[in-house]
């Protein structure tokens, strides 16, 4: 199916075109066929080639000054129009007003009817109109001089469309739904339908769509093109959505729906403005996008660019064309608007809108992924693609797509980073992970990681979360604490198990830093809090253990370990962590399997443990 909107000035037989065409009416109100006047959008449709051919629909336009956002409403989600003009009136107010409404949405695709060649000859207002219509997007046109009365024309007619047809191209099958709704009403038995150009994608029966802000979720429970039931509808075509789960409030004309998670929702917009100088612009206009008439903020940038803020948000993407027209009396020629950035920088520096205007200079309009990433650095692929821009590469970590320059740069930093920070704490050297993701502005710790892996570069050593130079296998103690921990290893060699007092750690100017250090350099362990013995103290522990009578107190534990109990505890806490000793009872401990000693053997049935008695 493919999908057209007339267009042309009123009463120049646009609605009696469509009805020789198509065999129906397309005026839907009694009002419209007594006064022969369209008032609102009407939907007809014809085959080109009967009886196989391809369907061709026509959305029908009002010509009525009136009537232009209703107009606009209908050619704005569609790719080519039917233009009609009138043999004897020749080119007229509204015809001019819908030619620049084109031209501002960036149609290329037409065809003219000059109608009512009965009643005068059409060839000079053929020429007027072709050559008026060549000097906008459409370029030279086809035209044919017609008569819905007589039917005088209607065959060439309808082979030009069938030609304007074959030119039309094919949108993808696969791309994310946007069904700009059109009319909203109510079946009985059947609930809410609405009715919509699909302009690309394909809509199935159980689909899930949003709508609204974006939350209000609704399922399709039925589907029809051109009155005839479907499973699915590829675009372009006319559709009717039989919905359920949202409510009337927020369906109508001017509202869409769309596919889940692949727009943006958005209520600033920067844009690029043509057919009027930004800084003629109101302050206050319409944006007409889709079948939507939106009002909106115009904040001039540069000289041809602006930002808009709309009064709701809207599913926009990068490369939409839209139109801007004052609402009202007041004639002044629409203005062709073109998305640029759908996720713009806030302006809050003195400055920034003049930077952003120069930025905005270089953009097109047209999807970029290298540029798009370039100007973003980091950005969801999600985001990106919800912006209607493909991913110019595979991700870097996760979700996360990064300019190669930007990323190469981060990767500097981030050495450097961890040099800097292991120069300034020589006793606590690795730079957590979470310091280097503040310290580098980056929005996920998984950036990180990634970094530190980069290909191309010496990895960067990761431990316990965090991050260390190659080669840097720990802390490098400074000559006074090397000093210190050597004298008080001293100690140790001399009684292995009796740790060191705090006095003599405040004597010896072991704080906790610096017992920190020293544990993580392989000097010292650490049993707990406070307490350090020799590294290889617990297998030293467990050897002594060996020789008592199985189970052991800690009481006798302490007296074999030539220690105190402030030690003592901890120390066979640590054993049992570590499974070189377990419990028996609620008392007693004994070596782990295989390591119980000659001087007494397991307890095949100790007693249950009293969960309110002590631990020792």
């Amino acid at each position: 199916m493919r999908v057209l909107a007339t267009a042309g000035h009123v009463d120049h037989g646009k609605s009696a075109l469509a009805r020789a065409l198509t065999g129906m009416e397309p005026d839907r109100f009694e009002e419209e066929r007594r006064r022969g006047l369209t008032l609102d959008l009407g939907f007809v449709w014809t085959r080109l080639d009967p009886p196989d051919g391809e369907h061709l629909a026509l959305v029908d336009v009002p010509g009525h000054e009136r009537f232009v956002a209703t107009m606009l409403a209908g050619v704005g989600p569609v790719p080519a129009v039917l233009f009609v003009v009138a043999a004897d009136q020749g080119w007229q107010e509204q015809s001019q007003e819908h030619l620049e409404i084109l031209e501002a949405l960036g149609v290329r695709h037409a065809v003219l009817a000059v109608t009512r060649s009965d009643l005068a000859d059409p060839e000079p207002v053929r020429e007027d109109a072709v050559a008026r219509m060549a000097a906008t997007s459409l370029g030279p046109v086809a035209s044919v001089a017609v008569s819905a009365v007589t039917g005088r024309g209607l065959g060439e007619l309808r082979e030009e469309l069938a030609g304007l047809v074959r030119e039309l191209p094919v949108p993808p099958a696969d791309a994310p739904v946007r069904l700009w709704l059109d009319r909203a009403f109510t079946v009985r038995g059947h609930g809410t339908v609405v009715t919509g150009t699909l302009g690309a994608g394909t809509l199935r029966v159980g689909d899930r769509l949003v709508t609204g802000d974006g939350t209000t979720e609704l399922r399709v429970r039925g589907l029809q093109c051109l009155r005839e039931d479907r499973p699915a509808a590829v675009g372009v075509a006319r559709v009717a959505v039989n919905v359920h789960g949202a409510p009337d409030a927020v369906l109508g004309r001017g509202r869409a729906l769309w596919t889940p998670d692949r727009w943006l929702l958005t209520r600033t917009f920067d844009v690029r403005v043509t057919g009027t100088p930004v800084e003629d612009l109101p302050r206050e206009t319409t944006l007409h996008l889709g079948t939507a008439a939106v009002p909106v903020t115009v904040r001039p940038l540069g000289a041809d660019t602006a930002r808009l803020t709309s009064a709701r948000r809207l599913p926009l993407r990068i490369g939409d064309r839209a139109v801007l027209r004052e609402p009202g009396g007041r004639r002044r020629s629409p203005c062709g608007v073109t998305v640029l950035d759908v996720r713009p920088p806030e302006l809050t520096r003195r400055g920034a809108a003049r930077a952003r205007a120069a930025e905005l200079a270089g953009m097109t309009g047209r999807p970029d992924g290298t540029a798009e990433l370039a100007r973003r650095r980091l950005v969801r692929r999600t985001e990106l693609e919800a912006m209607g821009v493909p991913a110019p590469a595979p991700p870097v970590a996760g979700d996360w797509l990064a300019d190669p320059e930007h990323w190469a740069a981060l990767r500097d930093r981030l050495g450097a980073e961890v040099e800097r920070h292991a120069a300034g704490r020589p006793l606590d050297p690795g730079l957590p992970t979470e310091a280097a993701r503040r310290l580098l502005g980056l929005p996920d710790r998984a950036l990180v990681d990634a970094l530190a892996d980069v290909p191309g570069t010496v990895p960067l050593r990761r431990s316990r979360g965090r991050l260390h130079a190659p080669g840097q296998e720990g802390p490098a103690l400074p000559p006074p604490v090397r000093s210190a921990v050597d004298t008080l290893r001293a100690d140790l060699a001399r009684s292995p198990f009796r740790a060191p007092e705090a006095g003599r750690l405040d004597e010896l100017g072991l704080g906790r830093r610096e017992l920190a250090a020293a544990v993580t350099a392989g000097a010292l362990l650490r049993v707990a809090d406070g307490i350090v013995l020799l590294p290889g103290a617990d297998t030293r522990a467990v050897a002594v253990l060996r020789g008592l009578p199985q189970p052991f107190t800690p009481s006798e534990a302490r007296r074999a370990l030539d220690t105190t109990r402030r030690v003592a505890v901890p120390l066979l806490e640590f054993l049992d962590e570590r499974g070189l000793t377990e419990r028996v009872d609620d008392r007693r401990r004994r070596c782990a399997a295989g390591d119980a000693g000659s001087g007494g053997g397991r307890e095949s049935n100790p007693p249950a443990r009293d969960p309110r008695a002590p631990r020792f």
